[in-house]
């Protein structure tokens, strides 16, 4: 198994997660232009490939660029503010190698934070009016409406349509049969494309109850909230322009665009936030300035 990790600001998470490997694997560290010395504090570990981007490529192009320095049969793609325990490898790579696994292309395990409460880290694919029911907040309230598995204790084993891109464990046949991730989402959604494109291939993706990682959840986009929403809904518009009819395109666009700045500046103003209100705005101002590039120029970056 070679491990990619893409590295952006991530401070000392980055040497945490890779510390945790403790050898046992490859580690591809592909920074994206980090400006916090983060990516010189893993340069000197045994075992680490490091891969500096000469800009921020965004998540799956960075993940592909580290892929093309991999030689495994098995690609693991960690995020940098997870970390494995001692048999976390060892033992999500035993189900993909049994036979009896074959069908499956991807392997998620169970994510625990600070605290030992395991993460709600599997979800449907996305439908338009699954999307709508996110915009207006209806998922808070019935989570099955949504795409998240939120209602889900992640207690046990399954197949499910999506595991999260924190620990995502793929067949290298797979990856290459996909051409890796698609590099027109700069933040979100890539890995569900990819494991709807998986799906669609024939191939399963199978989420381990019974094997553990780390995963603090954030990460560093955490670092930059209004940035952060915009990426999401812009990936989200690309999703549903790449997967959905027209139809289910225009609702996407409908709830995106027009019925979600509503619903999160009065959920803001209910919690008395002029920051989550701020940032609302901001994310929203990004997006309509993306916009026409998309529409007129072909800009999905």
């Amino acid at each position: 198994m070679d491990i990619v990790i893409v590295n952006w600001n991530s401070g000392l998470q980055i040497k945490t997660c890779v510390e945790s490997l403790k050898n046992q694997c490859r580690a591809i560290v592909v920074d994206n232009a980090s400006s916090d010395g983060s990516a010189s504090a893993v340069s000197h570990l045994s075992g680490v490939e490091l891969v500096r981007a000469k800009e921020n490529l965004g998540f799956g192009k960075a993940c592909n660029l580290g892929a093309q320095h991999t030689r495994d049969d098995y690609l693991l793609f960690l995020n940098p503010d997870a970390a494995v325990y001692a048999d976390t490898l060892e033992n999500s790579l035993a189900f993909m190698q049994d036979p009896s696994n074959a069908d499956v292309g991807i392997c998620g395990v169970q994510l625990k934070d600070e605290t030992g409460h395991v993460a709600r880290s599997c979800a449907r694919f996305p439908t338009p009016w699954g999307f709508v029911a996110h915009a207006v907040g209806l998922d808070r309230f019935f989570p099955r409406l949504g795409h998240f598995m939120a209602e889900w204790p992640h207690d046990s084993t399954r197949d499910v349509d999506h595991v999260i891109g924190a620990f995502f464990l793929v067949r290298r046949s797979v990856f290459d049969a996909l051409g890796g991730f698609d590099e027109r989402f700069f933040l979100y959604l890539e890995d569900l494309d990819f494991s709807r494109r998986a799906r669609q291939a024939g191939w399963r993706s199978v989420y381990l109850a019974d094997v553990q990682a780390f995963h603090a959840g954030g990460g560093t986009s955490n670092q930059v909230r209004a940035r952060r929403l915009f990426y999401s809904l812009r990936s989200r518009l690309l999703y549903a322009h790449k997967h959905f009819g027209a139809a289910g395109f225009a609702l996407t666009c409908a709830a995106t665009l027009l019925l979600e700045p509503l619903s999160r500046t009065a959920l803001a103003l209910g919690r008395r936030s002029a920051v989550a209100c701020k940032e609302t705005w901001a994310a929203y101002a990004l997006l309509w300035r993306w916009l026409p590039q998309w529409v007129f120029k072909g800009v999905t970056r």
